[in-house]
């Protein structure tokens, strides 16, 4: 049985930033380029300016987090963290993320191929100035390639293929 059966999920909010270090910025759609990334974000490839744009990945090219993981931790942590402050670009409701790697599946019209979890790094700890990196430990997303573009909106579904 697939982990993916049995679930569907909404996009709750989605932010690109053009460089590194900036402020992610809310946006009500964002354009998916297959095989690219997502325009005017600093790791669509061939226009790189994120932190770790000197390790190209493809599998970087649009990433998502769990709105569920910031309630757990506010509740575990006593730490607001807001959707614009994880640095992912689709915040998601209801989505199992840890469980969809080497998994395709639908984010809103787009198809998109989960590559592997997402790390947190010290970094977010210098750019957000709260002690972040723990509670971000083994929940911090997921990394995906986009397949399939288009224009993705807040309050799209989120589905298995």
């Amino acid at each position: 049985m697939s982990a993916s059966i049995g679930w569907h999920g909404t996009v709750t909010h989605l932010h690109i930033t053009p460089r590194a270090f900036l402020p992610m910025q809310p946006q009500e759609a964002i354009e998916l380029v297959a095989g690219e990334g997502i325009v005017g974000d600093r790791y669509r490839i061939g226009t790189e300016t994120g932190f770790y744009s000197e390790k190209p990945e493809e599998g970087r090219q649009v990433t998502l987090f769990e709105a569920e993981v910031l309630d757990a931790i506010l509740r575990d942590y006593k730490m607001e963290i807001l959707p614009e402050e994880h640095r992912r670009n689709v915040t998601t409701s209801g989505v199992p993320l840890n469980h969809l790697v080497g998994q395709r599946f639908r984010l809103g019209n787009c198809v998109v191929e989960a590559t592997r979890l997402s790390i947190p790094c010290r970094h977010i700890e210098e750019i957000l100035g709260k002690p972040v990196f723990d509670p971000l430990v083994h929940r911090s997303g997921l990394n995906c390639k986009i397949l399939e573009g288009g224009t993705l909106r807040v309050g799209d579904p989120i589905r298995p293929l």
